[in-house]
C-alpha cells in the first residue's frame, strides 16, 4: 500500500506532504481545482511520461518520491536473470535491490532541460523498470479508461486475463508468428522449377565472382582517397613545398624568424618580469610551429608519384564499380550493400539448391506446426468459453449491485469465418470475442459498443477491475472519475461497492459525489488558490467538522448554510465515521 507522498513543483502543486491509511480514500474538490493532478503525479512516480510541461511555471525541477508497503508474499528459490518475477520482491530480489521492513521508496525527477531521473531505494532505475516494478504495487483505472470497452479488440484481453491465459496466448502469437514465416519460405520455394534453376545460376556466378574480387571491408573508401592523392601529384608537392618554404626553407623563414623573436623577449622579459607569460607563450608557439614544419618536410620527402600504383588503383576501383554496376542499386552505394548481397544470394543458394527436397521438408513441417496451432487453438477457445460464462455471471452480480438491476453481461465468442482451413486461426487464436449487453430484461442481448451509456460502460469496467482484483496480487486500487455519467441511488450503490471492495485493498477514487465520498475512511481535497498572480493547487487531509463541510460543499455547492452541514452530518453518520 501506498503510505505517503511528497510532491514538489509539479503541475500546480509547490510543495505537499500526504500520509495515508489503508481502505477507502476520496479525492475531492471544485472543477479545475487539479484533482486528477495529484493521479499524475502518482503516476509520474510510477513510471509514467516524464515531460518538460509537467515542471512548475517558474521552477526548473519537479520531483514526486512514495513509500510503499509490501506485504510479505511467496518468493520462488534460486531464481535466475531469466526468470519472469511473479511479485513485487521476487522483482526486488533478482534485480539486487533489498528493502527493510517491508518498505520501499520511489523517487523521481524531471528538470527543464528534459533530463529526468528515477531510483528504487538508492539504486538508479530506468523508467521501464519503474514501470515494470510499480505495476506490482498499484494499477489507476484512469479517466475515461472505460471507453476502452468501445474497442472489441480490448475485449479479448479481458477476457483471457479472467481465464488466465494471458501468457499462453502470448506463446501461440509466437508460434503462429513462426507459422507464417515457414509458409512464407515454402512459398518462395514453390516457384516455378526452370526459375529457380535459372535463379541459382545466375546467383552462383555473382557469388563466385564476388569471391574472386577478395573484397575488404571501406575498401573502395580507402582506394578513392589512395587515388585523390596520386592522381593530384603535382598539384600536391607544389603545395607541399610551398608550405616548407614558408616555414623552414625560405631564407626568411618563419622558424627562423620566430627563433629570433623569443631570443629577443627573452632578453626583454629579464628586464620585466610581467612580460614571462607571454614569453612563455611565444616558446610554445615556436616549438609547435617547429614540430609542424618538420612534419610538412618529411610528409614532402616521402612524396613520391607512383605511375604504377596510380595504375593499380584504378583498375581496383573500376571492378568494384562494375562489380556495385551489376549486383547493387547505383555504383555510389557503400560497400557493405555488395556484402550483403552476397550474403543474401548464399543464403538462396543453400535454400533452393535441394530443389524438390528442401521443398518437401518444409511442407512436412508447415503441416506439423499447422496442427500444432490448430490444437493450441483449440485449447485456447475451450478455456475462453468456459470462462466467459463464470465471467458473465460474475459481471452480472455486480452490476445488480451498482444499480443496473435486471442488466445482462454476456460474452460472444465465434469462430473466425476464413473458408481455408489453416486461415481459421489469427495471431490470438480461432476467436472473435464480443461484449454484449442487454440492458433490460426480455431484451436480446446486444454489443456493448454500441447501445452502453458512459455511466454503464462506467459501472460495467468497476465490475470487471473488481474481478480482477479479487485474484490480483495489487494492493492499491486507484479509480480517476469512475463516477462518470451516473448519480443518485447509483452513485451511493457505487460507493458502497468500493466501500467493500477497500475491505482487502487500499482504494483511492477521485469523485465530485458526495453519495460516494461520504463511503470512504479517508477523505483528501484538492483546492486551488492564487497568491501574487500565481495559481497553486494545496492537497490536504480533511477529518472531523472540516470534512463535514466538503461533503456539504459536495452536496449543495454551499458549506455555510446550517441545512447543507446537517444533511452532510447525518450522511456521513450513517456511511461513515466523522
Amino acid at each position: 500500500m501506498l503510505e505517503d507522498l511528497t510532491i514538489k513543483d509539479f503541475a500546480l502543486i509547490d510543495s505537499d506532504y500526504l500520509e495515508f491509511e489503508n481502505g477507502f480514500t476520496v479525492l475531492s474538490g471544485e472543477t479545475g481545482a487539479g484533482k486528477s493532478i495529484l493521479i499524475g503525479a502518482l503516476s509520474f512516480l510510477l513510471g509514467g511520461k516524464a515531460e518538460v510541461s509537467q515542471i512548475r511555471a517558474g521552477k526548473t525541477e519537479a520531483s514526486v518520491s512514495g513509500t510503499f508497503y509490501i506485504k510479505d508474499c511467496q518468493c520462488r528459490q534460486n531464481l535466475q536473470e531469466e526468470d519472469e518475477a511473479l511479485n513485487a520482491l521476487e522483482w526486488l530480489s533478482l534485480h539486487g535491490i533489498e528493502i527493510e521492513n517491508n518498505r520501499v521508496l520511489l523517487r523521481r525527477f524531471i528538470r527543464e532541460n528534459g533530463k529526468s531521473g528515477a531510483w528504487i531505494n538508492n539504486t538508479p532505475v530506468t523508467r521501464s523498470d519503474l514501470a515494470q516494478f510499480s505495476a506490482f504495487l498499484v494499477d489507476i483505472h484512469g479517466q475515461h479508461e472505460h471507453q476502452s470497452l468501445m474497442k472489441v479488440s480490448e475485449h479479448r484481453k479481458f477476457l483471457d486475463e479472467r481465464a488466465g491465459i494471458t501468457e499462453e496466448v502470448k506463446e501461440f502469437t509466437n508460434l503462429y508468428a513462426l507459422l507464417v514465416s515457414k509458409r512464407k519460405l515454402y512459398d518462395s520455394l514453390s516457384m516455378n522449377e526452370g526459375e529457380r534453376v535459372h535463379k541459382l545460376e545466375m546467383l552462383s556466378f555473382a557469388v563466385k565472382e564476388i569471391e574472386e574480387a577478395k573484397l575488404k571491408k571501406d575498401e573502395d573508401t580507402q582506394l578513392e582517397e589512395e587515388e585523390a592523392r596520386l592522381s593530384s601529384y603535382e598539384k600536391l608537392f607544389s603545395d607541399i613545398d610551398e608550405i616548407t618554404g614558408i616555414l623552414s626553407d625560405g631564407e626568411n623563414n618563419l622558424v627562423s624568424q620566430l627563433k629570433n623573436a623569443r631570443r629577443t623577449a627573452s632578453h626583454a622579459s629579464a628586464m620585466d618580469k610581467s612580460l614571462e607569460k607571454i614569453e612563455e607563450r611565444l616558446e610554445s608557439s615556436f616549438y609547435e610551429l617547429s614540430d609542424i614544419a618538420d612534419e610538412f618536410s618529411n610528409y614532402k620527402n616521402n612524396l613520391v608519384f607512383d605511375p604504377s600504383r596510380l595504375q593499380e588503383v584504378e583498375d581496383r576501383l573500376s571492378l568494384i564499380y562494375n562489380l556495385k554496376k551489376k549486383y547493387c542499386a547505383s555504383v555510389n552505394v557503400p560497400l557493405s550493400d555488395l556484402f550483403s548481397f552476397y550474403e543474401e544470394s548464399k543464403k538462396f543458394i543453400e535454400e533452393n539448391s535441394d530443389g524438390n527436397n528442401q521443398r518437401d521438408l518444409l511442407a512436412a513441417e508447415v503441416k506439423k506446426i499447422e496442427k500444432e496451432v490448430l490444437l493450441k487453438a483449440q485449447n485456447i477457445s475451450n478455456k475462453r468459453k468456459s470462462t466467459a460464462g463464470q465471467l458473465s455471471e460474475e459481471v452480472d452480480q455486480i452490476l445488480a449491485k451498482l444499480g443496473m438491476s435486471g442488466t445482462h453481461f454476456g460474452i460472444q465468442i465465434t469462430e473466425k469465418d476464413e473458408s481455408e482451413v489453416e486461415q481459421k486461426c489469427g495471431p490470438y487464436g480461432k476467436d472473435n470475442v464480443e461484449f454484449l449487453i442487454s440492458a433490460n430484461p426480455g431484451n436480446p442481448l446486444q454489443p456493448l459498443a454500441k447501445i452502453a451509456s458512459g455511466g454503464e460502460l462506467s459501472r460495467v469496467m468497476l465490475a470487471l477491475k473488481t474481478i480482477f482484483a479479487q485474484a490480483d496480487k495489487v494492493d492499491t486500487l486507484i479509480f480517476d472519475e469512475i463516477d462518470t455519467g451516473i448519480g443518485g441511488e447509483v452513485a451511493v450503490a457505487v460507493g458502497a461497492h468500493l466501500k467493500k471492495l477497500a475491505k482487502n485493498r487500499q482504494i483511492f477514487c477521485i469523485t465530485h459525489l458526495a453519495s460516494i465520498a461520504v463511503y470512504a475512511d479517508n477523505q483528501i481535497k484538492i483546492e486551488k488558490s492564487v497568491s501574487n498572480q500565481i495559481t497553486s493547487s494545496n492537497v490536504y487531509t480533511v477529518k472531523g467538522e472540516q470534512r463535514v463541510m466538503e461533503i456539504a460543499r459536495m452536496l449543495s455547492g454551499d458549506s455555510s448554510t446550517e441545512q447543507s452541514l446537517e444533511h452532510a452530518r447525518a450522511m456521513l453518520s450513517k456511511y461513515s465515521e466523522v
